[in-house]
């Protein structure tokens, strides 16, 4: 198979600043105190849980966990630009609004693949937190990585996507991270990080809480007065 692109394009890799927000479930010690009845308890659990956990990469050890947790577990469920079971990799975007359509997307995708929860609503709260990439971009939003936009933003199908980053990590290691458009919001630009050193928490920490409600035919995302619906076609 012939790739959509020219050895070429590759030198239009830059390097570049960007801001990015994620969303993370806010659910992990919620969960925890659930199982135990003191802060004792509580803190041993937490100490059993992280000693059960993979070892972090050497670039992770002095990043915030928000930054290095992708980084540390090899999935079997496939993302945009990350085959299942490969190195992990850090995913942003550069407003709410579109980290905001990409969580609706997958909780919805959660939802419908939970028979218990088909019939019902689940309401979830989720922290958006804003991270600093600094280091080389490859920007599939300009010319002539753009040529290809259909490729890059399929709402399915990502193998051009998972060929392109596989080249990437391969062939031009000092690429840090590729900028493209959400397939989830029109005109919505995320980034994807590859090397953790990369990233950083600017001071002061901006974060928000967001509660996301999901049902089968709508997700709603709600943070103080902001307030998102995704609607979506009866399963």
């Amino acid at each position: 198979m012939t790739a959509p692109w020219q050895a070429a394009w590759f030198g239009t890799a830059a390097p570049a600043r960007r801001e990015l927000w994620r969303g993370v479930e806010a659910q992990h010690q919620v969960a925890t105190l659930r199982l135990v009845d003191d802060l004792d308890e509580q803190l041993l659990l937490e100490q059993a849980l992280e000693a059960s956990k993979p070892p972090l990469p050497p670039e992770g050890t002095r990043l915030h966990y928000l930054l290095f947790t992708p980084f540390r577990y090899r999935s079997p469920w496939p993302s945009r630009f990350r085959r299942p079971d490969h190195a992990g990799a850090w995913y942003g975007a550069e407003d709410t609004a579109t980290v905001a359509a990409e969580v609706a997307h997958w909780r919805r995708r959660f939802f419908l693949d939970s028979h218990g929860l088909r019939d019902g609503e689940l309401v979830t709260e989720h922290t958006f937190f804003l991270a600093r990439f600094d280091g080389v971009e490859l920007d599939l939003t300009q010319p002539p990585w753009a040529a290809r936009r259909d490729l890059w933003r399929h709402p399915h199908d990502y193998g051009s996507c998972h060929e392109l980053a596989a080249t990437l990590r391969r062939e031009h290691p000092q690429v840090g991270a590729i900028r493209y458009e959400s397939a989830r919001r029109k005109g919505g630009l995320c980034g994807v990080v590859f090397q953790p050193e990369a990233l950083r928490l600017p001071a002061p920490h901006r974060q928000e809480t967001w509660v996301c409600k999901t049902t089968a035919r709508r997700v709603l995302l709600m943070h103080g007065r902001d307030l998102l619906q995704f609607d979506h076609e009866a399963p």
